[in-house]
Order: structure tokens, then C-alpha cells, then sequence
């Protein structure tokens, strides 16, 4: 802040905060009063002494980004915008954790201005923040010049006993303190105290020596409502090379004369008794509920003068940029806005038809390194697969301490690291980013990949090896449930393409959109199919088409299928329409992207009136009824796949052209 606080201003400003949110809990009668009232101090000193951020434009590029990761202590963050000038006004804050408001009970990026991820479910804020420090770094070496540092802000975070008991956090530390990422400052909200009582039930290792063994630089300070000695430790925190974690001995519920240090403060209001008297213990006026003195606003409403200066010397900067270096210039402008350069998809390659095929997964792997080149944006890795899932952009480096302007990153083996990385690096903004592992791993990032698609964080996922194809490494590493699981997440897109060129087309939705997909990518080969005899393969952005009609008259049963098993299906109807039967062939690659067309569409490809259907997918039918209806039929694999050669395996469980006709016959028998 500009003016410099008496001592009096500065606890009354604290305090604000502390009580603030706990009246926003008890007005709900839901809630965490316990951690805002036990990190107030350590928010304060962060909000009015070193993040850079403009209220009024949450959104400018050069800001400063603040996570709170015990998203669960959300009175807090909601209470910093408000009183700092944030879109949220009191109002807000009195209808905490109600229908239709901007205060849900944990934080939601797009929801809240301000907010810049979703927290609640705990190590993901932690790890989220690392994704946006190797956004940062990797902008910073790309466009940074000398005089003009563009990206030099840090990414700040309080980060609770929760988060650091959470294996995501440890997975993400272990890498940001490998990669050297100095600009990530986390605030370790150190106050002994969970759920079930004394954080000695279950978490006793020495939290400090973890982070310094993870390379990271740990400072100590003794008591969390000392902000001299906070700001001091982010001070030298920003002076330091490696990421900084900044243990603060604080008390959960700090105030409250019979709750505070236990876990009774910290899921439940603290009750009118308990709250009147942790306000009278800190001279406090009890009366009014979520009372701010005028002072106290005025102090933290400078935040938008200053917000509005800082954005201004940062346009200023970047506009002397672009007339420096209009080429970087240019590029960064279009990568900060978004959008895509003009022409990008004549980068996308087409595949000549080929009855040998390729694998899907080498497809991806040729249309990223195509799109590489005319999309700079694009950048990626794999949880330690790159050779297996093709996801390495050749000419590129990897990530590095010393090579931050690599597109490649080596997340190691941290499925779930990984995930929460890639959305935060997502969320940082100038990158199209993507991560990669076999699909039978996707259960180890699920909480990741929820929460990007509750906050629609447009990450590509690649997964690999989608079925029991992959083989000989048997039913461990082959998914059967995994595609019925990603597909009842809402907002996530599922594609399974079902040949090289559906895949370049899988691509293209991906990149296009504003949520996130997920690729389901074969091991195995499988036919590259020939578009001049059936649909274009640019027919996959609408879910499901046409791929050929089979006979003279109008179909008398329909065939559908999704990825390797679209091949099969194909030439089962060609081969019963040898047979006289009239047969529509669909290939079914997405059914959230079918789902979104319009019923007339739909109608027209599934047609109603055909009551014999029969869909073919090696994984379990779990929602495939939707489309084959009652009287369809599903031939899937409902039990964990075997060791055994990808054909024989194919054989064992059906997924066969003979199967495929004989069930067929059934169905239209029936």
C-alpha cells in the first residue's frame, strides 16, 4: 500500500478480515472460521505489501497471482476482494455459501472475480500454483528482453496442514524444487490442528526438512501475527533462486477464548456465544455483523489506485515492446487475447488411406509436432512416457532450470502432479498446454481432471494405450472402466478417434476449445480409413456422423463404435450388406460433442425409428444404452482384460467381424 499504517490501523485491518469471515460462516450457519481468523496476518501482509494486482482488471497479464489452497477457508479470500475493490460487493459476502451467489463455500475460478483457481479439494491450489510458476518462467524466457521484464510477478499461496498431507503436493513440490522455481512463495499456515483434532494423530514427519529435501527454501517464522517478521521472510523469500515455503506458527481460530487450537473452529460457525466473545477478546465491536471501519476500507481500497498504476506502467511497457519487437510483440498480444493464428488448421495433416494403419497415439504424436510449428503456444509432456504416448516436440528442449524456454516438460512419474500442474499452467494463460499418461493412469489425476472441468480449464489430457489392445502387459495396464468414467464427468469432452486423420480432427476440437478434453489414443495399429469412399474425418467435431450407408434401402440396423473398433464394425456391415441387409455405419468418437448437437442431427444419424442398434467398444457398456436404446445392443468388455497379444485378446472377448455379424443377425432376428 502507498501509506504506511499505524499499528492501530494494521490490527484493525487484520482483524476486519478475521471477523468478516466469521460472520460470513455464522450468517450461513456453514463454514471454516478457523483458518481465517489464524492466517488473517499472514493474507494481510501479503495483500497489502507485496501482490501486485489490479481490481478493477483481475485479468491484466501482469499481475501477481494469489492462491488460496485451504480453499476451504474461503471467507478469507472473499473478504481480501471485497475490501480491496473486487466486482464482490458486502452483499456478497451476507449471502456466503447461498444459491445463485458469487461466495460458494470454496472458491471457483470464473465465478468469483478475482478468484484465480478453484480450491477446496486440498493439495490442488499447491499444485496448481507450480503450473502457473512454469508459466511464468517459460513466458519470461520467451518474451522478457532487457528493460522489459513482462513477466517478472510471483505466485503466492497459503498452503494449509491439508495440502502438504495430500500426495499432489508432494508430487508438485518434488518438481518445483527440481525445476527452480523462485518465483513461487507459499505461506504454510502451520496450526497443528485438522478435522479430527491434533495433527499429531497422523502427520508428525518434519514438514520443513520434507521442502528442504525437496530443494526448496524453508524459512521459519515463530508466530503468524507477526507481520513484520512475515513480510521480512517474503522479502528474503524473493531473493532466493528456489521456491520458498515460509513455515508460520499460527492458532486456528485465533480470538475465540474457548474454540481457538481446536478442531472444533475449524468446519463449524463458532456459534453467537463464541463469536460475541473472540470479538470482545480483540476489541472488537460486536454489534454490527460484518462491521468495517471507514478507515480500514479506505486503506485497502487504495489497492485500486495502485492496481490501476501498476497495469498502466505494464501497458506502457509492452506497448514500447511491440514497437521494439513487433514480432514477440505481436505473437504475445494474440497468445495473452487467446486466439488462435490465422490459417493454423492447414497445419493439420491429412493421411492417405492405408489398410495397415498406425496406431493413433503416433498419429497424435505427427499432428502435434505438425501444429508445433504455427501454434508456439502448444507445450506438453508426460507423466515419464514420452516414447510410449508420442508426445515430444521434436526441435524443442524440455522445460529445465536452465532452459525455461523448452515446450517439453518431464513431469516424471506424478500422474496426479501433473494434472493440477497442467491446469495451472492452463489457467496462467499464453499456453495451450497438454499432458499425457496411459488412460488405465487417468484414476490417478481424477481429482485433477475434475476440478479443470468444474472450472472449464482448457487442458488437453493424452491418453494412451486405451484398451485391452495395448496387450501383453495385461489387465493392470488395461483400461475397461476408464472411458465410462471420464465420460460421466461433466463439462470434460471425451474423444476416442478411430483413425489417424479422426485423430488430427480430435485435435483440432481440442485446441479450439474452452474446456478440457481428453484423447483416448490406440497402442496398436488400426486402418487409416479411406475418405473418399466414406465420410471426412472432419465430421468427429460433431460426436458422431455417417460414416456410409450400406444397401438399397433405408437402413434396417445401425452399427456404431469408437476408436480401434470402428475398423471392425466397418467392414462387418459391408460384409452383411453383402448378405442383403441394409446397414448404417457410425463412427461414435464423442458422446459430449454428439450430446451438444441439435435433436435434428442427432435424430438424423441415430435415426428413432430403427429400433435395431448394436455398438461395439472394448470397455465396459456403462451409459452406451443412451444411444443403442432398449432394444440395442453393446458388445463391451465387462471384465479386467488378460496378458496375452492385443488379436488374441480381441478374439477372447468378442470384438471380432464374425462376433459383430452374429450379434447383428440376433438383433434383427429378434
Amino acid at each position: 500500500m502507498q501509506l504506511t499504517p499505524t499499528q492501530d490501523l494494521q490490527d484493525r485491518a487484520i482483524n476486519t478480515l478475521r471477523f468478516l469471515s466469521a460472520d460470513g460462516v455464522q450468517q450461513a450457519n456453514s463454514g471454516h472460521p478457523g483458518l481465517p481468523m489464524g492466517a488473517a496476518a499472514m493474507a494481510y501482509t501479503v495483500w497489502t505489501r507485496h501482490l501486485r494486482h489490479n481490481p478493477l482488471n483481475p485479468a491484466w497479464p501482469g499481475r501477481d497471482r494469489f492462491i488460496l489452497s485451504g480453499g476451504h477457508g474461503s471467507m478469507l479470500l472473499y473478504s481480501l476482494l471485497h475490501l480491496t475493490g473486487y466486482d464482490l460487493p458486502l452483499e456478497e459476502l451476507k449471502r456466503f455459501r447461498q444459491w445463485g451467489s458469487k461466495t460458494p463455500g470454496h472458491p471457483e475460478v470464473g465465478l468469483t472475480p478475482g478468484v484465480e483457481t478453484t480450491t477446496g479439494p486440498l493439495g490442488q491450489g499447491f499444485a496448481n500454483g507450480v503450473g502457473m510458476a512454469i508459466a511464468q518462467a517459460h513466458l519470461a524466457a520467451r518474451f522478457n528482453r532487457p528493460d522489459y521484464p513482462l513477466f517478472d510477478g510471483y505466485i503466492y499461496a497459503i498452503v494449509t496442514d491439508g495440502d502438504l498431507m495430500e500426495g499432489v503436493s508432494a508430487e508438485a513440490a518434488s518438481l518445483a524444487g527440481h525445476l527452480r522455481l523462485g518465483r513461487l512463495i507459499y505461506l504454510y499456515d502451520d496450526n497443528r490442528i485438522s478435522i479430527d483434532g491434533s495433527t499429531d494423530l497422523a502427520f508428525t514427519e518434519d514438514r520443513a526438512a520434507r521442502f528442504e529435501a525437496y530443494h526448496w527454501q524453508v524459512l521459519r517464522v515463530s508466530d503468524g501475527n507477526d507481520v513484520e517478521a512475515i513480510d521480512a521472510a517474503i522479502q528474503q523469500a524473493k531473493n532466493d533462486p528456489r521456491p520458498s515455503l515460509i513455515v508460520c506458527r499460527t492458532h486456528i481460530g485465533y480470538g475465540a477464548p474457548h474454540k481457538q487450537d481446536t478442531a472444533g473452529v475449524h468446519g463449524s460457525p463458532l456459534g453467537d456465544e463464541e463469536l460475541a466473545a473472540a470479538k470482545r477478546n480483540l476489541n472488537w465491536p460486536v454489534e454490527p455483523r460484518f462491521y468495517i471501519p471507514e478507515d480500514v476500507l479506505a486503506y485497502y481500497r487504495q489497492a485500486v489506485d495502485l492496481g490501476e498504476q501498476w497495469e498502466a506502467a505494464w501497458n506502457a511497457m509492452f506497448a514500447a515492446y511491440r514497437k521494439e519487437f513487433p514480432g514477440p510483440g505481436a505473437e504475445l498480444d494474440r497468445r495473452l487475447r487467446g486466439a488462435l493464428p490465422s490459417g493454423w488448421e492447414s497445419a493439420l495433416p491429412v493421411f492417405p488411406a492405408d489398410p495397415a494403419g498406425m496406431a493413433t497415439r503416433v498419429a497424435s504424436g505427427r499432428v502435434i509436432n505438425a501444429l508445433a510449428k504455427h501454434l508456439p503456444e502448444l507445450v506438453g509432456g508426460s507423466a515419464d512416457l514420452a516414447p510410449s504416448t508420442k508426445t515430444w516436440i521434436e526441435g524443442s528442449a524440455a522445460f529445465g532450470p536452465d532452459t525455461p524456454e523448452g515446450r517439453n516438460f518431464h513431469f516424471g512419474v506424478r500422474e496426479h502432479g501433473m494434472g493440477a500442474i497442467v491446469n495451472g499452467m492452463a489457467l496462467y494463460g499464453g499456453v495451450i498446454p497438454y499432458g499425457a499418461t496411459f488412460l488405465v493412469f487417468s484414476d490417478y489425476m481424477r481429482g485433477a481432471i475434475r476440478v479443470g472441468a468444474l472450472s472449464h480449464i482448457p487442458a488437453i489430457w493424452v491418453f494412451t494405450h486405451d484398451s485391452i489392445g495395448l496387450g501383453e502387459d495385461g489387465p493392470t495396464h488395461q483400461p475397461v472402466e476408464h472411458l465410462a468414467a471420464l465420460r460421466a464427468i461433466p463439462n470434460l469432452v471425451v474423444i476416442r478417434p478411430a483413425d489417424a486423420n479422426e485423430t488430427a480432427a480430435a485435435w483440432k476440437v481440442a485446441v479450439e476449445r474452452d474446456g478440457p478434453t481428453a484423447l483416448a489414443l490406440t497402442r496398436q495399429k488400426v486402418p487409416t480409413i479411406d475418405r473418399k469412399i466414406y465420410a471426412p474425418a472432419e465430421e468427429l467435431a460433431k460426436g458422431a456422423y455417417v460414416l456410409a450407408d450400406f444397401g438399397e434401402r433405408a437402413p434396417e440396423i445401425i452399427l456404431m463404435a469408437s476408436g480401434s473398433e470402428v475398423s471392425l464394425m466397418l467392414r462387418a456391415a459391408e460384409l452383411l450388406a453383402v448378405e442383403g441387409v441394409n446397414v448404417r455405419a457410425v463412427s461414435f468418437p464423442s458422446w459430449e460433442l454428439f450430446a451438444a448437437q441439435p435433436q435434428e442431427y442427432r435424430d438424423a444419424v441415430l435415426l428413432p425409428q430403427v429400433r435395431a442398434r448394436l455398438a461395439v467398444e472394448a470397455g465396459i457398456s456403462q451409459g452406451w444404452r443412451r444411444w443403442v436404446g432398449d432394444r440395442g445392443h453393446v458388445i463391451s468388455v465387462e471384465t479386467f482384460g488378460a496378458s496375452a497379444p492385443y488379436k488374441v485378446l480381441y478374439e477372447k472377448f468378442g470384438l471380432t467381424v464374425e462376433n459383430i455379424i452374429r450379434q447383428a443377425r440376433r438383433l434383427l432376428a429378434a
